[in-house]
């Protein structure tokens, strides 16, 4: 099973990324790592990325993801996922993206079976809050309001775990292990 952590900036990824890999020993791939320079640089000045900023970054996780799944492992990826293309991006890399020479091209599905995006969500006030009190991060609060305005949150049919996080880390953490017994238990008796 990949968990992909996804929510706007100041909603947790990151602190529910390293507690559920230390409880279940799963790796953790946290997204920030993987930005390129430009991108982070472009954040610490209050600058919101483009779709354009954004494609290296998700192809590199898509990369993980596509690595962790053919080694059959359990993984953890924390990338805020914020827009359905950027999703679709994570789990099909290059193929997601619309081709001009092919406009009727087939769409790929909205999930994959044992792919899970785990969505923590929470008001603007509540997070804003979070990332005024937070020190060290290179993304600045002033950032949050864009992120809320380009936010698509996943349908169902996208394999969508929501989660408030007005609860604790270890509260959300057993649902997701609730989550993860049920699906491993149904298949296994398929």
């Amino acid at each position: 099973m990949i968990y992909i952590i996804m929510g706007v900036s100041g909603c947790g990824k990151s602190t529910l990324g390293t507690f559920l890999s230390e409880k279940l020993g799963w790796p953790l791939y946290e997204g920030d790592n993987f930005h390129p320079k430009e991108n982070i640089e472009k954040m610490s000045r209050g600058e919101p990325l483009t779709d354009q900023d954004r494609l290296p970054w998700l192809l590199e996780l898509h990369d993980i993801i596509v690595k962790e799944r053919s080694s059959g492992s359990d993984a953890l990826v924390v990338c805020s996922a914020l827009k359905r293309i950027y999703r679709q991006i994570l789990l099909y890399g290059s193929k997601a993206l619309p081709s001009s020479s092919s406009p009727d091209q087939e769409q790929e599905p909205l999930a994959i079976p044992d792919v899970f995006f785990l969505f923590l969500y929470g008001d603007y006030d509540f997070i804003h809050q979070r990332m005024v009190a937070r020190r060290g991060h290179f993304m600045s609060e002033d950032l949050l309001r864009s992120q809320f305005d380009v936010l698509e949150p996943p349908l169902d049919e996208e394999n969508v775990l929501p989660l408030d996080i007005r609860r604790s880390v270890p509260e959300i953490a057993m649902e997701i292990e609730t989550h993860y017994l049920s699906r491993n238990q149904g298949s296994r008796q398929t």
